[in-house]
């Protein structure tokens, strides 16, 4: 799963007290965020195994910190917690939260067994990135429609809304193209985590500016 992980942050964006969506595609990405940068630091660990599942060469072998469900609860929280302190809106709060625990549930799905409970075995994980005729077209209807849901729920302040949502389209289908179809990369070295860390940023960028651009629809 990767631009699956933002189509929490689409729908729960409709909400009339969300954070931006720029936010909420931070929180959908966080657990991630937080694995490849601990990663940087050799905190969490990972290596490239050619044909560890059909569609992902990733053996996620160590990140008891960020992928267990009790450690993507404290990074939920953690969200939660900031975006309460900035804002005081308790509810955008638990929403941020959401977004953000949602990553793991969404893992779950698609993930070989690699997640745990709380760092150590069992390991969990339904393992559909074995079968890509199921989680090709999921990960695309997930995305897609949420961002149609978000689109319909929503309206345009600004010329440039369009020019925004098309930039946003066109990211999200060239990130998930070179994750399908690019080359596997070789090593879990330097440039692997910061490319990742990159494109999460970018994404998060691109919609902060669809944000921007649009508001929820009055009743």
């Amino acid at each position: 799963m990767f631009i699956g992980h933002f189509a929490p942050a689409m729908v729960a964006a409709t909400h009339p007290k969300a954070p931006g969506l720029g936010t909420l595609f931070v929180a959908g990405q966080l657990i991630d965020f937080g694995f490849f940068g601990f990663a940087l630091l050799g905190i969490e660990k990972f290596r490239i195994t050619p044909g560890f599942t059909v569609m992902n060469p990733l053996d996620l072998y160590d990140m008891p910190y960020t992928h267990s469900l009790v450690g993507s609860g404290v990074w939920a929280l953690g969200f939660g917690l900031l975006i309460w302190l900035l804002t005081r809106n308790r509810t955008g709060a638990l929403i941020g939260a959401a977004v953000v625990f949602s990553h793991w549930l969404l893992d779950l799905l698609v993930h070989a067994p690699d997640l745990t409970i709380a760092g150590t075995p069992p390991k969990l994980g339904f393992g559909l990135w074995n079968y890509p005729a199921i989680t090709m077209p999921l990960e695309l209807l997930l995305t897609f429609g949420a961002l149609a849901f978000f689109v319909l729920r929503t309206r345009s302040t600004a010329p440039r809304s369009k020019l925004a949502l098309v930039l946003l389209v066109i990211l999200l289908l060239a990130f998930q193209i070179m994750n399908w179809f690019g080359p596997e990369p070789e090593a879990a070295d330097m440039g692997m985590m910061v490319s990742a860390l990159a494109a999460f940023a970018i994404a998060a960028l691109a919609a902060a500016f669809v944000g921007k651009t649009r508001t929820l629809k009055t009743a």
